[in-house]
């Protein structure tokens, strides 16, 4: 049967090749194309938030934004189903048709970071923190409230259809994107085709992560094929226990989780990268009270048209202000935008904790006291410089319920049945997780100093094993 080309589009992409989609040319009455919804402004309002919510400074290539992230996402979703919806039926009671699981998961994936703000996670927990909400809090209202009734339009994919009485549900797609929480209320009376779909976008790997893993690898340069995807989702499947990994694939799991801490090492944690992250933390609080007023939830028009696009016209703006204090507040941005960035690394220390009491454990977990005990075995004239103190962390492998959340189970066929993903004996060659302790300050005639100090306190706490 010759394939009938009027059906769909394709874009283009530089990780996935080819990406489908369902193009208005072959809607019909009050069916509503998947292009309608790439096209409508909440979404392509995507083109204006980088993925990397400060690393493109650093990183001359990494400009792409979060909407190739999300084509990529969708599309992974489609491969997904392509290979896991034959054992979900298996698994599971009751479950939609291929067309309507296909058709969810693709408008979940594309839409699970319409939520975000400028600078990303960066603007959750400096600005959205204040109101109790997340970007997918924000992203779940979006769905239901601003698009649902053109996703209850939706009725095909370029692989299938919705059969005859199905209708997408976008509450649903809302709770899909919202990472599970404990006790959290709306995850009961939830169908349990439903709940193994959640895996798909909270868990060790996701079309999410695994899409920006390869993406962020690629376009900083760091590397042009991370993992091999094709192999880890071979070997992944849907269990009465959940998505499953058989043992066959979990080297290739190990290693996307290595490549993923690598990327956090290499490129979200890079030294300058922090640096401008603790530049834009002494400006965001004034910046924002100047360009947005209030929780975005009650104001969604303003915060459509809100981006990092608009942001960097407004901060660029300030300083012709009549404003004495906007005035200020623009000649700061200036220089941060110019890369003149005010914090310098002057120490830094790595360490790898191999359970979460030793992490807990250690001096790096109080900061505060750090630099006080650093500051006390300064020379007298320095003890009063500025310094700021950063602490990356990333968690490695599972542990408990991080970072899987329940979500995902290993089967060993000499076991016999799934087991949940945590402390397998095959993790424990990596770490828990990692931390970066690292000391800035405006000048870099103090490093020696500050490092004599931080070494001298380390050897005096017996906290010494760390990777330079």
């Amino acid at each position: 049967m010759v394939k009938d080309f009027t059906k769909e589009s394709l874009s283009f992409d530089p990780i996935h090749g080819y990406i489908p989609f369902i193009s208005p040319s072959e809607t019909k009455g009050n069916e509503v194309s998947e292009q309608e919804i790439i096209d409508h402004p909440w979404v392509q309002r995507m083109r204006h938030i980088h993925q990397l919510q400060t690393a493109w400074w650093v990183f001359p290539s990494a400009e792409h934004m979060r909407f190739q992230h999300i084509l990529g996402a969708m599309h992974l979703a489609s491969k997904a189903i392509d290979l896991w919806y034959d054992s979900l039926c298996e698994s599971c009671a009751n479950v939609p048709s291929r067309g309507y699981v296909e058709s969810l998961v693709r408008m979940a994936a594309l839409l699970h970071d319409v939520g975000h703000g400028p600078f990303g996670h960066f603007f959750d927990d400096h600005y959205l923190d204040q109101f109790g909400i997340t970007h997918e809090t924000l992203g779940a209202h979006i769905i239901q409230h601003e698009l649902g009734d053109l996703l209850r339009g939706i009725r095909r994919n370029p692989n299938g259809q919705l059969q005859p009485l199905e209708e997408l549900e976008p509450r649903q797609i809302a709770w899909l994107i919202c990472r599970p929480r404990p006790g959290d209320p709306d995850s009961e009376g939830q169908p349990d085709w439903l709940e193994k779909l959640r895996a798909l976008f909270s868990g060790i790997y996701t079309v999410d992560n695994m899409d920006f893993v390869l993406r962020d690898a690629y376009m900083s340069g760091y590397n042009t094929r991370a993992f091999d995807i094709s192999r880890l989702m071979y070997y992944t499947f849907f269990t009465p226990s959940g998505l499953t990994i058989h043992s066959r694939g979990l080297p290739t799991l190990i290693n996307f989780v290595e490549t993923r801490a690598n990327l956090f090492k290499s490129i979200y944690f890079h030294r300058t990268v922090r640096a401008f992250d603790l530049a834009l933390e002494d400006l965001f609080g004034p910046t924002m009270n100047a360009l947005f007023f209030g929780n975005p939830m009650e104001h969604l028009e303003e915060y459509r048209h809100f981006t990092e696009s608009s942001f960097m016209v407004d901060v660029q703006r300030l300083q012709y202000s009549d404003d004495p204090e906007k005035q200020a507040l623009g000649k700061r941005w200036e220089d941060l935008l110019s890369r003149r960035v005010t914090w310098k690394l002057a120490a830094e220390r790595t360490l790898n904790f191999h359970s979460t009491q030793s992490e807990r454990l250690t001096i790096f977990s109080a900061p505060e006291l750090i630099e006080r005990l650093v500051r006390e075995r300064l020379p007298h004239a320095m003890k009063t410089i500025p310094m700021k103190i950063d602490v990356a962390r990333h968690y490695h492998r599972p542990s408990g319920k991080r970072p899987s959340g329940g979500q995902n189970f290993l089967l060993d066929p000499s076991v016999g049945e799934p087991q949940m993903l945590n402390d397998d004996e095959l993790f424990r060659s990596l770490p828990v997780s990692f931390l970066i302790f690292r000391i800035y300050s405006l000048e870099h005639d103090h490093d020696g100093a500050i490092h004599q100090a931080l070494h001298a306190l380390l050897g005096e706490t017996g906290d010494t094993k760390t990777n330079m």
